[in-house]
């Protein structure tokens, strides 16, 4: 796996891409703080607004930014974007008001809407071996799963020396950091035809959606995105109250717990290369699929028959078996994108599989929460069981077997309009 990292291009990128990470981590340990000094006690209310404004911003935001910025080439966009998400994070140790983290907080994820998918779509011009590229994505995948781990142990550790304002700085070293290595790695020229060049905004803002749409392969992972989003609400809206309220566990197991989720899918991300090239993708990734329903569904039946205070064990191979099978998807998934996609469209289509998969969360994160605080945590996990089954069975109808695909792939290959 680590083999690619001798590609000098690539790998100036995935330490850009760590660094940066790690940045966002630190920021998000601050910004709970500092909801929590504005607010006190209503510090939730917050958060759940800034992370609904983040979720609004991936999903309204990056198909126009896209759109705009597409003839432009790469190095400047990127770099452009890390500076204006410092500038973002520099200004948050000033705020004193809600709606200034609320501000603040669109501007830097408007700008973050518009580096992630331009730096998605260059990795498969740099890497354009399948081989190298699924390695890529086993790293990328390792990288944020690493970054959920080692952020909040970091943040502990600079929180027991400074003040949590001082985390922004080091937020503002990690963008900088990315656009420096960005600023020293040569990167491929940008492959728009003319046709494309000279569309108008909205063809070019809704290209990627309607790529998504002919195509079958990106149909089912529109439902995959639904399958992954039920988990991972479950994981982070409500693993807390599982700890605290439920299981009345002391706050550190609340790191287990989600360290748990976790490992899970840094195991699967470590074996995946060699798994995609026995089995393939359809197998793979709806075999993660086909578990998330069933782990989802066993959640359920702990939350509704537990004891009070039984099931801690239950609740770590829980949580190590979803984020296994999230894993299952998204590791692979950027290999769809890659696959149904040229080089003059790619980047409209990552685009639009980072819009659309955030999409999913507007519906998951609310009905963790509302649901969990208003009826209980069994219903909201049952509620979002039936998310990700419903999600499952659209996946597995919308993407055709093997042979199937092979008298589809000139219908699915190379759609631009």
């Amino acid at each position: 796996m680590l083999s690619v990292l001798q590609d000098t291009t690539y790998r100036r990128l995935f330490l850009a891409q760590v660094v940066a990470l790690v940045g966002t981590g630190l920021l998000t340990v601050a910004l709970g703080l500092l909801a929590f000094d504005i607010a006190g006690r209503n510090a939730g209310a917050i958060m759940g607004t800034a992370l609904l404004i983040k979720m609004l911003a991936y999903v309204g935001f990056a198909p126009v930014i896209n759109a705009l910025v597409a003839r432009l080439p790469k190095k400047p966009v990127l770099i452009g974007a890390d500076l204006v998400r410092a500038a973002m994070a520099l200004c948050l140790p000033f705020i004193t008001e809600a709606w200034q983290i609320y501000l603040v907080i669109f501007l830097l994820q408007s700008a973050s809407a518009t580096f992630t998918p331009a730096f998605q779509s260059l990795i498969p011009a740099v890497l354009r071996s399948e081989r190298d590229y699924t390695r890529a994505l086993s790293l990328s995948r390792l990288a944020y799963d690493m970054e959920a781990l080692v952020s909040p142990a970091a943040a502990a550790l600079l929180l027991s020396v400074v003040s949590y304002n001082n985390l922004f700085l080091g937020t503002v070293a990690g963008f900088m950091f990315s656009a420096g290595m960005v600023a020293f790695t040569v990167l491929p020229p940008p492959a728009l035809n003319g046709a494309e060049a000279a569309s108008s905004l909205w063809h070019r803002t809704t290209l990627g959606a309607r790529i998504f749409w002919r195509n079958r392969r990106l149909r089912s992972l529109l439902a995959l995105n639904m399958v992954v989003a039920a988990p991972t609400s479950l994981a982070l809206v409500n693993s807390v109250v599982y700890v605290r309220d439920v299981l009345h566990r002391p706050e550190t197991d609340l790191a287990l717990v989600l360290a748990c989720f976790g490992v899970g899918s840094m195991v699967v991300a470590v074996t995946a290369p060699r798994v995609l090239e026995r089995f393939g993708d359809r197998a793979v990734m709806l075999s993660g699929a086909a578990l998330i329903p069933v782990a989802l569904a066993a959640a359920t039946t702990v939350t509704f028959l537990a004891a009070p205070g039984a099931g801690w064990w239950w609740l770590l191979a829980l949580w190590f078996l979803l984020g296994a099978s999230n894993s299952t998807i998204l590791t692979p998934s950027a290999r769809l994108l890659r696959d149904a996609s040229t080089e003059e469209n790619r980047p409209y289509v990552f685009t639009a599989q980072f819009s659309l998969s955030h999409a999913c969360y507007i519906l998951s994160y609310p009905l963790a929460g509302w649901i969990g605080a208003a009826a209980g945590l069994g219903w909201a996990a049952l509620g979002l069981t039936i998310l990700a089954i419903l999600g499952s069975v659209g996946a597995v109808l919308s993407w055709p077997r093997p042979t199937a695909m092979r008298t589809l792939k000139s219908m699915n290959e190379g759609v631009e309009c």
